[in-house]
């Protein structure tokens, strides 16, 4: 869909030259793998293919490195593959190990030097600058979280609450999904007013709902009670299945995760994200003198951060989401 037609405006926080230098590579762990006969690497990239852990999650990454007299294979994602994977029982391999490995393709010629200091990487340049496309379908789902975020606001004001949400919708990406195990859709509600709580912001709340909904059950330790006079959301059936090894295997409680903000979020908010490692925030109404994500500051745009997320703030449409109802003081941190 063309970046003129988008109802948000998309913040580039990165510049492609921004990965030329290996301390700046963005990483992820892997499973990898010491072949211990090189002539069985075909054997094993077919063996691959047909195991199921060869998703287009690593795509970029070329499956063989080799370095220092050693072949090793690249098996999947700890994301996806949080238990150590199977292997084939008849061709000798060392155990599997966790490597660091490049999140993406690299856009440049140095940057090809520089992650292969990781492991192998596909050159696939673009323009600098460009954004990477969305697809009607993406910008649909996005449309319909807003509308919900902006609808959870309303109800958060009918009840004396600030009129400030903070919702994760499930993954709009299978694959996402699948790595994620998000099945049913979290949102958190600025309560600061029922609890008296000068910390119980939206993003904080939303967070809090994160670690529940991934924490194991603990039959020992009786449900946390919602505070009187806010407003709570019944996990699903399907939400409460998940396995709990697949929970545990995410490193990071937002890792992979689109999160839609009724306001932009305050600077303690805004690094409540990027140390929740979350994905990209969409948001609706700027905060100019206390918003972390380009008000004030932009906390994922400063050096020395070890994680930047993507920005977006909704542009069009304001007025079909009836948004006027989330009108604050300036000067609040939201």
């Amino acid at each position: 869909m063309p970046e003129d037609q988008l109802p948000f405006t998309r913040m580039k926080l990165v510049d492609d030259e921004a990965e030329d230098d290996p301390s700046a590579v963005r990483t992820e762990s892997a499973w990898a793998v010491d072949i211990s006969e090189p002539r069985h690497t075909n054997a094993l990239l077919k063996w691959l293919k047909q195991s199921g852990l060869d998703t287009p999650t690593l795509a970029h990454l070329k499956r063989i490195r080799k370095q220092n007299g050693k072949t090793a294979l690249l098996l999947t994602s700890v994301a996806l593959s949080p238990e150590v994977p199977p292997l084939p029982s008849d061709i000798p391999l060392s155990e599997p190990y966790v490597v660091d490995v490049p999140k993406g393709p690299a856009l440049t010629q140095k940057a090809v030097k520089a992650k292969a200091t990781f492991w192998p990487t596909i050159y696939a340049p673009r323009k600098k600058g460009e954004l990477e496309p969305l697809t009607r379908g993406q910008v649909r789902w996005a449309w319909d979280a807003m509308r919900t975020v902006v609808a959870d606001a309303k109800a958060a004001k009918e009840k004396d609450e600030l009129p400030i949400v903070a919702h994760v919708p499930v993954p709009y990406d299978p694959e996402i999904k699948a790595s994620t195990q998000l099945l049913s859709p979290l949102t958190g509600y600025d309560t600061r007013r029922s609890t008296s709580h000068p910390l119980r912001h939206a993003v904080l709340n939303l967070v809090r709902k994160v670690a529940d909904y991934r924490a194991p059950p603990d039959e020992s330790t009786p449900p946390a009670t919602e505070p009187a006079g806010s407003i709570s959301q019944a996990p699903s059936a399907e939400s409460v299945d998940i396995d709990t090894a697949s929970r545990n295997g995410a490193h990071y409680l937002l890792t992979s995760l689109t999160a839609f903000l009724s306001h932009e979020p305050c600077i303690m908010c805004s690094m409540a994200l990027l140390h929740s490692r979350v994905k990209e925030i969409y948001y609706l109404k700027p905060m100019e003198k206390t918003g972390g994500c380009g008000g004030c500051a932009c906390v994922p745009k400063l050096e020395g951060v070890n994680h930047r997320f993507a920005i977006s703030r909704w542009s069009k449409g304001v007025d079909e989401l009836a948004a006027d109802v989330l009108d604050l003081d300036e000067a609040t941190d939201a």
